[in-house]
């Protein structure tokens, strides 16, 4: 027993100084990137904006007031100017930052689960399963994504919990078919081979030695739909069948400036920019996570 404790302690000492090793390699290869820390810090802003914002607003974002309706940038102490309503229009930015963080992280944990669920079944179990779940999953690609999602937000209404429900309906195949193809090669990988000539039971195989290769691909997958689904987000929102006024978010900011788009520029330039920004940062640290995580893109 006394000789045990020491290689215990050994072994705890080494998994906690392989993690930080790991952390500190992450970071390292981080700082190297420009694009990659570029999009890391537009991420941890956004994060910061959308947990902190409606502490560090400098107005109501839903206050009216008609004496102040339309001032220009830089006016009234207004930094971005006010909407047709008086509403700060920095305020509302700062809001709506905390709509597309849900609306992005919420869709990928809810889309990202069904579609890898349905991937792992229809790569590894193969057959007639995988031929029904394939053929949905071909039928669903075959209707442009934007159109399939406001067709379902017009059948179950508007509203930030229904256009979370629309996007996840629609883009849960994207995950399915890159994970079954992930699980297809896996199947194929000599470890696995050796797995079934041991012995090694289906569910064994599956949750100890197929699911854990699987966390590479769903994390930069992942990464790279959070862009996707706030975009989506924003223009269902901006054609009216998204999040809905006065709760401000960047498609409806978008929409409800369209009007006024001759006249009071800065009502669609400033959401659109926010949009912009949240994509690039988003698609860059994707990009970056895909390129340091991929074995094939390194050369391994």
């Amino acid at each position: 027993m006394t000789v045990n404790i020491p290689k215990v302690t050994h072994t705890t000492q080494s998994i906690k100084a392989k993690k930080q090793s790991a952390v500190v390699t992450f970071f390292s290869n981080l700082l190297r990137s420009w694009t990659g820390m570029v999009g890391f810090l537009i991420m941890i802003l956004l994060l910061f904006i959308s947990i902190f914002g409606q502490w560090i607003v400098p107005y109501d974002p839903l206050l009216a007031d008609f004496g102040k309706k339309l001032l220009p940038p830089m006016t009234d102490g207004h930094l971005l100017g006010t909407d047709q309503l008086g509403r700060d229009i920095f305020s509302r930015i700062i809001l709506g930052a905390r709509v597309s963080v849900i609306i992005g992280l919420t869709t990928v944990l809810i889309a990202g689960t069904f579609g890898t669920i349905v991937g792992i079944i229809s790569g590894y179990f193969r057959g007639w399963v995988d031929v029904i779940l394939m053929r949905i999953v071909d039928v669903q690609l075959s209707f442009p994504f934007i159109l399939l999602v406001l067709v379902i937000n017009a059948i179950i209404g508007s509203g930030l919990r229904n256009i979370i429900i629309s996007l996840a309906i629609g883009g849960w195949v994207i995950f399915a078919r890159v994970i079954r193809s992930e699980v297809l090669a896996l199947r194929e990988k000599e470890f696995i081979t050796a797995c079934v000539a041991t012995g090694v039971t289906r569910i064994g195989i599956l949750f100890k030695h197929i699911l854990p290769n699987l966390f590479t691909p769903i994390i930069i997958l992942s990464s790279l739909q959070i862009g996707t689904y706030i975009i989506a987000e924003a223009s269902v929102s901006f054609l009216g069948f998204g999040v809905q006024p006065p709760e401000p978010a960047w498609g409806n900011m978008l929409n409800e400036g369209k009007d006024y788009i001759f006249s009071s520029w800065w009502l669609i330039t400033f959401p659109g920019i926010a949009i912009m920004i949240t994509a690039l940062g988003v698609n860059l640290f994707g990009d970056w996570l895909r390129d340091t995580l991929d074995p094939e893109l390194k050369g391994e």
